[in-house]
């Protein structure tokens, strides 16, 4: 298993071994002891599953009060995944990363609380999971606009599928003093 870091501090892809045979393939999806090596200590509370159509974008998300690591995995199809550095203070601030999630890449992301998600779907339908590091509170949630042009995400898809509260999510900039402070590690500056 291998754990590639981003230029997002703590976003980290994890590419697991998978093993064919005639039989069809096996990987283990998550091992704690393993993901401790490799840098994420986080502890998981909830699993979430969707599926969503081509083109359906989903985020940004966050929570600010309870704010969640989430360990994403594409169970079919294909789906463009975001994270967006959304802590005030940091070097990476407004800053995002995307990768390309399979069923047939295997890979995965976790992206550590502080940051916003979203995803996009390439494929023309896509089944996600994901494990989170706090519990859902839809009272603590925020949405950022997908389309923030602070943020300039270049999505693969245009002319995206949004829920009505995706639509109406607001800008970075209009929401940036209620988001969360920068607060480094112990030990570093």
């Amino acid at each position: 298993m291998r754990f590639l870091p981003t230029r997002l501090p703590g976003v980290t892809v994890i590419e697991p071994d998978v093993h064919h045979d005639a039989r069809g393939f096996f990987l283990e999806t998550y091992h704690a002891r393993t993901y401790q090596e490799g840098g994420i200590t986080a502890t998981f509370v909830q699993d979430n599953h969707s599926q969503s159509s081509y083109g359906t974008l989903r985020g940004l998300h966050a929570q600010i009060q309870h704010p969640q690591g989430k360990l994403i995995r594409a169970l079919e199809g294909e789906i463009f995944d975001v994270a967006v550095d959304i802590r005030r203070g940091s070097a990476t601030f407004a800053q995002w990363i995307s990768v390309v999630l399979s069923a047939k890449n295997f890979r995965q992301l976790y992206i550590p609380p502080g940051f916003a998600h979203g995803f996009a779907v390439l494929s023309e339908r896509a089944q996600i999971i994901y494990k989170c590091t706090d519990f859902y509170d839809p009272t603590d949630e925020i949405g950022l606009a997908w389309n923030d042009p602070d943020i300039g995400i270049e999505w693969p898809v245009k002319t995206p599928l949004l829920s009505a509260k995706d639509l109406a999510a607001p800008f970075l900039r209009d929401i940036e003093a209620s988001l969360p402070i920068f607060q480094p590690e112990p030990g570093t500056d």
